[in-house]
């Protein structure tokens, strides 16, 4: 007999922790390879966690609701004899990384709100100290200086400051924060707030019980939608925000895809949206414009070379998930279009993995879907744009050809770009924008998919 440690999973270069949501299993169950044991849920996604091996379950070390830093062991299996035990994906090494990446690579040195002298020269000291990204959004957010942050005593790996410590010290001053499982922020006085928003709207506080009375209605957000606003309000403070915009006549595209679109649903197996076609004219951009699939890290630009494509997609309940497209630049159009669909149609079921939302460098939202001509997204972070498609609609255009102007039907589309100003200029947003133009308007009516 033996025994198997289930490990947290590395979920995504930029998370660190997961929270435990449901137990599908308790000591003493039998497990098979490969079936569920818990599901968890990060700042991205909800996910199922098999098991690696065949056997019987020992110890649960972490309960429900408990926040586990990724690599720690969270259960053990007990195996029985003739269990190859050798194989790296079940028992990795103590003394070996868990992936080739470090769950903390991504540390950043914490900017407080207003630098100083002393700040700057923390900075510029080789000892200064390293902290999550997550640690570093509370800090700004609490208003916690340089200084107070260096004398909280952390208990992480290798003394890093952890959310608990922060919290904890949050709390220690009287600013209590409740952070629930899923890191969405929430500020210990709204009750107080909303309390006041109801006198001052004349609304009788009983009504956020739901009195049937009142014509009024206090609906609580649901946790993906909390992680959603946290998110948003987390870009717009990190970000400086421009959006430019375009129009793009797609008619050649729009005529392409009626022709051929019944012919590629039968010899592939697969409906042809939009979508991928879009993408497509996006990867092949920023491969020209290489600075559009970055982010930043402190005061430096890091350039992605994987073109990882987020599609933002809506849920059955009306919430918004962005599963990414690895190594898009890779895909022919059929290949894009297996991958549009799956995503998508793995994001409705809720059967989307961790990994499949994460490490995006540019994400695509089609607004257009639900009728919007256009819109300002918010960037995604930690990328630098976001490109937001309008509906497409068949307008009189005038058209300049060889024997003089004409007016005609063409189907038209307004394309916007949300991009960070601190690294990209208007120059050169409004010419990668345009160069994504250009490659929707030159569609090649003839070629093949």
């Amino acid at each position: 007999m033996a025994l198997v440690d289930l490990i947290m999973p590395k979920l995504g270069e930029s998370i660190i922790e997961a929270t435990i949501l449901k137990w599908h299993k308790k000591p003493g169950d039998t497990v098979q390879e490969d079936e569920t044991i818990l599901d968890i849920a990060t700042d991205k996604v909800d996910s199922e966690i098999p098991s690696p091996v065949q056997g019987v379950i020992e110890e649960i070390i972490y309960q429900e609701n408990d926040i586990v830093p990724i690599g720690k062991v969270i259960a053990t299996i007990r195996v029985g004899e003739g269990i190859d035990l050798t194989q790296k994906d079940i028992l990795p090494s103590n003394d070996s990384k868990l992936n080739e990446e470090d769950p903390f690579e991504m540390e950043v040195p914490y900017y407080p709100p207003l630098e100083s002298d002393t700040f700057k020269k923390n900075v510029d000291n080789d000892t200064a100290r390293f902290y999550s990204p997550l640690v570093i959004n509370i800090a700004q957010q609490e208003g916690i200086s340089m200084a107070e942050l260096e004398n909280i005593i952390g208990t992480g790996q290798d003394g890093r400051v952890s959310k608990k410590d922060i919290l904890a010290h949050v709390a220690s001053k009287g600013n209590q924060l409740n952070f629930d499982n899923s890191n969405s922020l929430q500020n210990n006085n709204s009750k107080q707030e909303v309390n006041y928003l109801l006198k001052k709207e004349n609304i009788p506080t009983a009504s956020i019980k739901h009195d049937p009375n009142s014509n009024v209605e206090i609906i609580e957000m649901d946790r993906m939608r909390k992680l959603i606003s946290h998110h948003m309000i987390e870009s717009q403070n990190t970000s400086a925000h421009v959006t430019s915009f375009a129009e793009c006549d797609v008619t050649n595209m729009v005529k392409w895809r009626e022709k051929i679109k019944k012919d590629f649903e039968i010899r592939i197996g697969e409906k042809i949206t939009f979508t991928p076609l879009f993408i497509e004219a996006i990867v092949k951009s920023i491969k020209k414009y290489p600075l559009l699939s970055s982010s930043i890290v402190g005061d430096k630009i890091v350039i992605k070379k994987n073109l990882n494509i987020g599609m933002a997609t809506s849920l059955p309940d009306g919430n918004l998930i962005v599963p990414v497209i690895k190594n898009a630049d890779l895909f022919n159009l059929v290949g894009l279009t297996k991958q549009v669909n799956g995503l998508a149609n793995s994001a409705r079921a809720g059967k989307l993995k961790p990994d499949d939302t994460t490490d995006g460098t540019f994400t695509l939202t089609n607004i257009g879907t639900f009728g919007s001509i256009m819109g300002t997204p918010i960037i995604n972070q930690p990328q630098v744009a976001i490109m937001a498609i309008g509906v497409i609609k068949k307008r009189p255009m005038v058209i300049e050809t060889t024997d003089g102007d004409s007016i005609a039907i063409r189907h038209m589309v307004y394309i916007s770009l949300s991009y960070d100003h601190r690294i990209i200029d208007g120059s050169l947003g409004s010419i990668f924008l345009n160069e994504v133009v250009k490659e929707l308007e030159n569609f090649d009516v003839n070629r093949n998919y």
